[in-house]
């Protein structure tokens, strides 16, 4: 088994720049830097925020391959390979392992709806078939099931290296119950910006943000303070930022924070892949607005 890593801390979910309907390398290895010279703990190619959805299985892997390229082992990369597919997830995890990602993300498979007993199943196949660390992903909202915290801790149990999740249920109460559960080494990280901080007041310890891709040194500041127990101080960063969190979200993630990216400059196009549709008018005036009040955006 391959060597314990710390994911605590802030981690990228990293958007896929577009040109011509292609993925734009140049623009990613911007992305990744800027990250990097925020001290960014980790980044994660192809999660939701980078298309996953709609790149090709070549892409998808050519992503991560970059993706790894481009950190350079300045940072942690994360790969998301889930799928509602265990073959086709098992495939993307060791081609990813294969590729040098340091961790992988597996999301719930979503639309087949399988039971608790076939979560265990799916993620156990998954686990036996890789060494790296394994956050499992519960969005019961795009997924419609949620990853119940007994089949968690049966995970972790038979797979050590099974050792962290991303949290996107919307529930405190829920992250209390994966603590206690699961105990003071499982990593718990939050999968929303606006609840990072209401998260880690009860056990999370960290993030795989959306925001950081426009506000890394901000995101990073708060989830540090948090966790060196300054929760006044991240209180007021959370505060401040607390309209980006939720502006970023005015349509469909990522949309909205490619618009503020290609604002900033950091890409250069904010197109994304049908059946998303480019941020409307309506949308992106009220989102920039929020961004030129923050000063990030001019």
């Amino acid at each position: 088994m391959a060597e314990a890593i710390k994911l605590d801390g802030t981690h990228t979910a990293l958007a896929t720049p577009m040109a011509n309907k292609d993925v734009d390398y140049a623009g990613l290895e911007k992305l990744i830097q800027t990250q990097i010279e925020a001290g960014i703990e980790g980044v994660l190619a192809v999660g939701t925020t980078g298309e996953s959805p709609t790149l090709s299985h070549s892409e998808h892997c050519e992503v991560v391959r970059k993706t790894v390229e481009f950190a350079g082992g300045q940072s942690l990369v994360i790969a998301g390979s889930g799928s509602n597919s265990t073959r086709e997830a098992e495939r993307l995890s060791r081609e990813a392992q294969d590729s040098g990602a340091d961790a992988l993300l597996l999301v719930a498979p979503y639309y087949n709806k399988p039971t608790q007993d076939g979560l265990l199943q799916h993620f156990s196949r998954i686990a036996g078939a890789v060494e790296r660390p394994i956050i499992l992903y519960s969005i019961p909202g795009r997924c419609g099931i949620e990853i119940g915290v007994d089949t968690v801790a049966r995970l972790y149990e038979s797979f050590p290296h099974v050792c962290a999740i991303k949290e996107a249920g919307g529930s405190c109460e829920r992250v209390s119950r994966l603590r206690q559960k699961l105990g003071p080494e499982y990593t718990i990280l939050s999968g929303d910006d606006s609840l990072t901080l209401p998260f880690m007041s009860v056990g999370a310890r960290g993030v795989i943000s959306v925001a950081s891709n426009v506000i890394p040194t901000e995101v990073k500041k708060i989830v540090d303070l948090a966790n060196e127990n300054d929760f006044r101080s991240a209180n007021a960063l959370h505060e401040r930022f607390y309209p980006l969190f939720t502006t970023l979200f005015i349509e469909s993630n990522p949309g909205p924070v490619k618009a503020v990216l290609q604002a900033m400059g950091t890409i250069a196009s904010d197109t994304v892949r049908l059946p998303l549709a480019p941020l409307s008018e309506s949308s992106r005036e009220p989102l920039l607005a929020v961004t030129r009040k923050l000063g990030i955006t001019p």
